[in-house]
């Protein structure tokens, strides 16, 4: 599990890993030719440069809508169909419970909870504390995820920071999708892609279905647990991180393994992993309500 160690934090300071990454600049358009002639060239010349003209560049990854919570990462979010007026949810994963980890097979549901979070403008500077009401969701079994409902709102959210809640896709992300991994916690955001997906994941007592497995590049570490995976063409959460084999072992904590549907065991050491997230809208109803009797709900029940 990624949760802050003593040796992320040396790593991080020899590397200068807590710089937010540079983003280029859209080439400029090319200048319309300068001409003599008349009107009736430098409008020609005018309509030519407009169609030349590179389309609005698609709005880059950044840290909006993120959260830093006490030992781990985490991200405001909000389903398709949620309203402006809807108690606004934080994500995170299961083992960063206040609490501590659930036991495997256990999965807690409406249990009340005063967490605090804070939350970050697209620069990863902390504009705001946003605090629980309660733990709506949360697990370590089949996922590893946990949902805090909080005490304001969506709408509130927005008028008080200017900051928008970050979305679920609802499609399952395909390999070689590129995707980037935002960490609230050290203010970082890692870029790779989608390598495939795990049949299980196991690690220690839990067992988790359908994980996606990241290529290389993003080498997550301790912290950015419940850091929202999140596509990058589109800037929607198809995913949470949670996880990676950091020594090379089998199936033991902090050293996950893969199994197949036929039992065989892989272990890819230096590999990082997440847990799907395009389900989770299916098991929440209005005014952000839990509702894991809905049609299409897959999520654990107690």
């Amino acid at each position: 599990m990624r949760k802050p160690l003593v040796a992320s934090l040396f790593a991080l300071v020899i590397t200068g890993a807590g710089a937010a990454p540079a983003v280029a600049a859209p080439e400029p358009a090319a200048a319309p030719v300068k001409t003599a002639v008349g009107t009736l060239v430098g409008t020609a010349n005018k309509a030519v440069a407009d169609v030349a003209a590179p389309a609005p560049a698609v709005q880059a990854v950044n840290f909006a809508g993120t959260v830093s919570l006490s030992n781990c990462s985490g991200s405001v979010v909000r389903m398709p169909a949620s309203e402006d007026n809807d108690p606004a949810l934080v994500m995170t994963n299961g083992h960063c419970l206040e609490s501590g980890f659930p036991a495997a097979g256990q999965v807690i549901v409406d249990k009340a909870s005063t967490r605090t979070f804070g939350l970050l403008n697209s620069a990863g500077t902390r504009v705001g504390t946003l605090r629980a009401s309660k733990i709506a969701y949360g697990t370590m079994t089949d996922t590893d995820m946990a949902l805090y409902q909080l005490t304001t709102t969506y709408a509130q959210i927005k008028s008080s920071y200017g900051i928008d809640a970050l979305v679920y896709d609802t499609a399952r992300p395909a390999a070689g999708t590129a995707i980037k991994v935002v960490s609230g916690y050290w203010k970082r955001i890692y870029s790779c892609s989608v390598d495939g997906n795990a049949y299980r994941l196991k690690e220690g007592d839990w067992t988790w279905k359908d994980s996606i497995r990241y290529t290389s590049a993003c080498n997550t570490i301790g912290g950015t647990s419940g850091s929202p995976v999140l596509n990058d063409a589109t800037g929607k959460v198809v995913g949470v991180n949670n996880t990676g084999n950091e020594s090379g072992e089998r199936c033991t904590v902090n050293n996950p393994c893969e199994v197949d549907a036929n039992g065989t065991v892989t272990v890819r050491q230096g590999i990082n992993y997440a847990q799907q997230t395009w389900h989770v809208p299916a098991c929440f109803g209005v005014d952000s309500k839990l509702d894991l009797t809905r049609s299409g709900c897959i999520l654990p029940k107690p």
